[in-house]
Order: structure tokens, then C-alpha cells, then sequence
């Protein structure tokens, strides 16, 4: 029995499986937009009214994005990805934005 266990950890997993068919990576989070720029901002160690000031966008506004009760809109993605200095958040954030 413990071969038929160890045989199925080994099929199952990302890229291939044991039948050389792609099999697709389950989504582990789901992220908003404003949950993604929460993130991006934590990561840098930023705080809100410091991201309003790189970004020109009001830090009630950057409480309202985040929360959810504003929309992020591709305009404001692009300002704050620029002041997020990230490639791999300014990508994200960019098309994020062009979502909604």
C-alpha cells in the first residue's frame, strides 16, 4: 500500500504527469487589485501616505484602492508600479489595472 502512496506523490505535482500531459498549477491565492498593491507596498517596507508621495496619488485614495472601494484603473497602476520600482509588480499592476 505504501508503494501505491509513494507512486501517486510522484505523478502528481506541477508540469507533467506520469501520462506526459500538462497538468496546470492549482491557484493557491486569489488576489485583488488592491490586495496586490497592499502586498507590493508591504514588500518595500512602504507606508501608505510614503507611496502617495512617490506615486502623486492621495494616500486616501491608495486606503480607498486597497480596500477595494476604488478601482485601481490602468492610469493609476502604471503610477504606482513606477513607484513601486519592482519589474516584476509594475507588470502585474499595469495589467491589473487594464482589467477594470
Amino acid at each position: 500500500m505504501a508503494t501505491g502512496k509513494a507512486q501517486k506523490a510522484t505523478t502528481r505535482g506541477y508540469g507533467k504527469a506520469a501520462t506526459g500531459r500538462y497538468v496546470p498549477a492549482r491557484v493557491r491565492v486569489a488576489l485583488t487589485p488592491g490586495d496586490s498593491v497592499r502586498v507590493a507596498r508591504e514588500l518595500q517596507e512602504m507606508t501608505q501616505a510614503e507611496l502617495a508621495t512617490a506615486s502623486g496619488i492621495p494616500q486616501p485614495t491608495i486606503s480607498s484602492i486597497e480596500s477595494g472601494r476604488a478601482t485601481l484603473g490602468a492610469e493609476r497602476a502604471e503610477k504606482l508600479a513606477r513607484a513601486l520600482k519592482g519589474p516584476p509588480r509594475c507588470a502585474s499592476l499595469a495589467e491589473l489595472g487594464r482589467e477594470r
